[in-house]
């Protein structure tokens, strides 16, 4: 696997330089960048939430597209979806089934390009962005059709909860810029957050789109080492800032990826949280990692399913112990699919694997 460097630090003269909104991009206004653009969201039971989220978005920048999947859960949750995207003039892509974040994405891809998107922004359920910071990534989008560009998150108090993460490879650990915890030897890979992406459809065509396999957490890091590989570019633009806060959907930000924060107060996650996080790990092995490293993610495997159950905080285990239960099954199910990964015995990219 190809080490790559984490995108380089800006000034602070950098820093304001691009956070200025682009009057001109390639000939182009904000007002004709935003009406090349589609706004993906994939939604699962999540109308009450894009109320809230997407709503604000689209009635911040009209021009561009929005492009809403529903991942089907329930009768009433998809008729209460159908109503809010026909009263707001979304698009809505309806599957029969729940298609995971990258299925999701994917079908409101294809969808975004059938009504002439040329950009695309890729965004949670629960991550808001406001005009002038969907511009910036726009603009960067169009300016480097190569690049993938996510901006800074930060959640609703103005904490940064994202800016820069990489993958151990050594141990498979995450880190962000901000942790105190030493990088252990071996390398890293950067990789931007899906809570929101920018990028050409070009680049969405060439990397393949997302694997639909992982159906929860990991599909990014796995996307941005498909973009890599397909000859682009990873792009933080600190200039622009998405407002995301954890738990609306399952809470993937920064800090979850980080357990320096587990003495804070409970804040335990999903089972779904803790299932996916801990199997993908493994299944982005299979699919990335040569058999070396491979092995140090197998042999390190324990402890990084701890790591993941502590990010819900130490309290929650004084009340339960389905997280360590949920994690050994998770790691038992990722050891399997990662041995099918060396005989190439997976299924297809489109099909989800969801928990048995």
């Amino acid at each position: 696997m190809t080490v790559t460097p984490e995108p380089t630090p800006r000034t602070d003269a950098a820093e304001t330089a691009e956070s200025a909104v682009p009057e001109n991009v390639g000939g182009l206004s904000g007002h004709e960048l935003l009406s090349r653009t589609a706004v993906v969201v994939v939604s699962y039971d999540s109308a009450a939430l894009l109320e809230r989220t997407l709503a604000r978005v689209a009635e911040d920048s009209p021009e561009a597209r929005i492009v809403v999947v529903d991942n089907y859960s329930t009768p009433a949750a998809r008729e209460e979806l159908v109503a809010l995207a026909s009263s707001r003039g979304w698009e809505a892509v309806l599957p029969q089934t729940n298609t995971g974040f990258g299925g999701g994405m994917n079908l409101g891809a294809a969808r975004a390009r059938e009504l002439g998107a040329d950009l695309l922004v890729l965004l949670n359920p629960d991550a808001v962005i406001a005009r002038a910071d969907l511009i910036r990534l726009a603009a960067r989008a169009y300016a480097d059709r190569s690049a993938l560009v996510a901006p800074v998150l930060k959640d609703s108090t103005g904490r940064i909860v994202s800016d820069g993460i990489v993958v151990c490879l050594a141990d498979g650990s995450m880190r962000s810029r901000r942790s105190p915890r030493p990088i252990p030897p071996g390398g890293t890979q950067p990789w931007l957050s899906g809570a929101c992406l920018a990028l050409s459809t070009d680049l969405f065509e060439a990397a393949g789109g997302f694997d639909a396999r992982y159906f929860l957490y990991w599909e990014d890091v796995d996307f941005s080492a498909r973009v890599l590989a397909a000859g682009g570019s990873l792009d933080l633009a600190r200039g622009a800032v998405a407002v995301h806060d954890e738990g609306g959907t399952h809470s993937e930000a920064q800090g979850s990826h980080d357990s320096q924060d587990s003495e804070q107060e409970d804040r335990s996650k999903s089972d779904i949280y803790y299932y996916y996080n801990v199997r993908n790990r493994l299944l982005y092995a299979g699919l990335h990692l040569d058999r070396a490293t491979q092995r140090r993610w197998v042999a390190t495997a324990g402890r990084a399913a701890r790591e993941i159950v502590l990010r819900g905080g130490r309290r929650q285990l004084l009340r339960t112990q389905r997280p360590l239960i949920t994690a050994a099954q998770a790691t038992h199910d990722g050891l399997r699919l990662l041995r099918a990964a060396r005989r190439g015995e997976l299924p297809d990219v489109d099909e989800p694997l969801i928990r048995g």
